[in-house]
């Protein structure tokens, strides 16, 4: 059964476990991560960090998805981003979408944002479909957007409209 849940830094060994399980099916769509991301140190450094909420999809001890909001925006803006990624063992489930709708869910009654956005890499069709199940809708697209797997990638750009009140103190 998946839980899914807040991560925390006693999640570090785990997390490091799944990395490395899943370096091959993550290397497309992410950046290049220095030997020290794969590690328990480097995960519990990256756990530490309370400007990016995290949470974890996992099967008993075993964590097969996460879900980042970086830059987390408050103000008039009220926005973060959103990364995620599913164990390529469990990919095809829904678990993607569950987690996303999830994080979108805690985005707007636990942070109070106002709207989520997400990019994918232009070839990347099974995650664009998981975001638009998930009620984003596609705002454009950035080219050389971030540096990906060795080089630039053109992105396409999403976002999720949480709700229409005002900013949250």
């Amino acid at each position: 059964m998946t839980e899914l849940r807040p991560a925390s830094p006693a999640d570090a060994s785990a997390l490091a476990a799944a990395y490395v399980r899943n370096r091959d099916h993550l290397r497309p769509w992410e950046p290049h991560r220095p030997e020290s991301f794969f590690t328990e140190a480097g995960q519990k450094e990256r756990l530490l960090d309370a400007a990016a909420p995290r949470w974890l999809l996992t099967e008993g001890e075993l964590v097969i998805g996460q879900a980042t909001l970086s830059g987390v925006a408050r103000g008039p803006f009220c926005s973060a981003s959103l990364g995620y990624w599913i164990d390529g063992a469990h990919t095809g489930r829904g678990l993607a979408t569950r987690l996303v709708e999830e994080v979108c869910r805690a985005a707007r009654e636990e942070l109070g944002l106002h709207r989520v956005e997400a990019g994918t890499v232009l070839a990347n069709t099974a995650s664009q479909r998981v975001l638009a199940k998930a009620g984003f809708t596609e705002i454009g697209v950035a080219p050389r957007y971030l540096h990906i797997d060795g080089a630039w990638r053109d992105h396409r750009l999403f976002q999720r409209i949480l709700h229409d009140g005002p900013p949250t103190a």
